[in-house]
């Protein structure tokens, strides 16, 4: 096993120290770690001119979440380590259902947080993740459907209202 000799840049490009969450207050890390799964659940529940959605969309957005853990983002990485870390066996699905004026205002929300307290590239990279749990959801074919089907209208909707509220657009 070797050691770093001081002065070495850190192994991969990445930062020596991790993200440290004490930046964060106890409410704000929960609405950041909070907001991909509630963007998921948004993405996927009927609407209508909504396309049915199926396993395949669900499995998107968990994929989507996952896909956090390799960002080039301390930020990003620390929250999907929290998000898989929590035990949430107490919240039943119906705590967990969101409405769009919500979600809306929870990343605005998290924006602020974000441009008070992270990293300008930590932020961008988190607030990029985090429209593509939501498109992941909103492209992903259902099992037997044609892969070459466009975007809902209302889907489309969906992500620019996202995107701006998560200040992208």
């Amino acid at each position: 096993m070797s050691h770093s000799v001081a002065g070495e840049p850190p192994a991969a490009g990445r930062r020596a120290a991790p993200l440290t969450t004490a930046v964060y207050s106890a409410a704000e890390w929960e609405l950041l770690t909070n907001l991909p799964g509630r963007v998921l659940v948004a993405a996927a529940v009927p609407a209508p001119g909504r396309p049915p959605r199926g396993v395949a969309a669900g499995l998107a957005g968990l994929d989507a979440v996952a896909a956090g853990r390799v960002f080039d983002s301390d930020l990003v990485r620390a929250v999907v380590a929290a998000i898989y870390a929590r035990h949430d066996s107490s919240t039943s699905p119906a705590d967990r259902l969101t409405d769009l004026v919500d979600l809306l205002a929870s990343c605005r929300a998290a924006v602020r947080v974000l441009r008070r307290r992270a990293d300008p590239a930590d932020s961008a990279a988190y607030r990029q993740w985090v429209l593509s749990v939501a498109a992941r959801v909103c492209r992903a074919v259902p099992v037997g459907g044609a892969a070459d089907v466009p975007t809902a209208p209302v889907d489309r909707r969906f992500l620019e209202r996202l995107g701006g509220a998560l200040d992208l657009r």
